[in-house]
């Protein structure tokens, strides 16, 4: 492969008025290899638009399907290019992501997806190490040893979510118009990964940890938490790896590793 940062776009998935927003477009215009830079809303608003008009962005807005699935969907079809980059709003990216990810993607053997090591954002602290992150990091074994094997990734992603999404690089054409589901609140990353795993071809690691993701009360993620529906998500998700049995339990044990996202 030879792709460069013209073969490159990052789509950051904006919803209502984020804090962090500003702060997550500063960290993709400081990359060290430049790509295309859009947002992609379902909530357009003047917080939204500032901070486009600011850094020269352009604001596409989703009018089509609803949900974090319609919006993620709308997000990747708006990245024009063969490599898309998912970005989360309240997620910041170390200045070499975008080289990194180019780097190894041209170098492996027909890439699938690319994804990094991840840090924590908790209380403005950068955060690389801790329980959780441990255990990904092990969960992750398999599939950073044998990158191009199927069975590897899927014992990976079978023993949960451990793949950040917002450290992923999407390869468009490999993807085969897979698209992303809507009745998952919290787990339509981990759903995806396991229908890509499937394919032929790699999963693209990078050990260095790209990027922080933000741990506060108003993520998705820390809410579904609150509410105990991650649990229900999590076990429809076990049953694709597992018997239902060996499932319950495999999502018991993942479940408790999973607290650690709240504050």
């Amino acid at each position: 492969m030879n792709w460069s940062g013209k073969d490159h776009s990052w789509v950051v998935c904006a919803y209502g008025e984020s804090a962090y927003l500003e702060e997550c477009v500063r960290s993709l215009a400081g990359q060290t290899v430049k790509s295309r830079i859009r947002i992609a809303t379902s909530t357009p608003n003047g917080h939204i638009r500032g901070i486009a008009e600011k850094y020269g962005l352009e604001v596409l807005v989703n009018q089509g399907e609803a949900g974090i699935g319609g919006d993620w969907n709308f997000a990747l079809e708006s990245g024009e290019t063969e490599l898309v980059t998912l970005a989360h709003q309240d997620d910041l990216y170390a200045e070499d992501y975008t080289a990194e990810m180019l780097e190894r993607m041209n170098k492996a053997r027909e890439p699938i997806l690319y994804f990094t090591n991840y840090g924590e954002l908790r209380r403005g602290e950068k955060v690389t190490k801790n329980r959780l992150l441990r255990v990904k990091r092990v969960m992750l074994a398999p599939v950073r040893m044998f990158p191009g094997k199927k069975w590897a990734r899927r014992m990976s992603l079978g023993l949960g979510n451990a793949i950040c999404c917002p450290s992923i690089t999407y390869r468009k054409s490999a993807m085969e118009g897979e698209r992303f589901g809507n009745r998952f609140k919290s787990n339509l990353d981990w759903e995806m990964t396991e229908k890509l795993s499937r394919k032929k071809g790699s999963f693209v690691y990078c050990p260095k940890v790209e990027m922080y993701h933000r741990i506060h009360g108003g993520s998705t993620t820390s809410e579904l938490l609150e509410k105990d529906l991650r649990g229900e998500e999590d076990l429809e998700m076990m049953k694709k790896f597992w018997p239902e049995g060996v499932a319950r339990v495999m999502c018991k044990a993942y479940s408790a590793g999973e607290k650690s996202n709240q504050l």
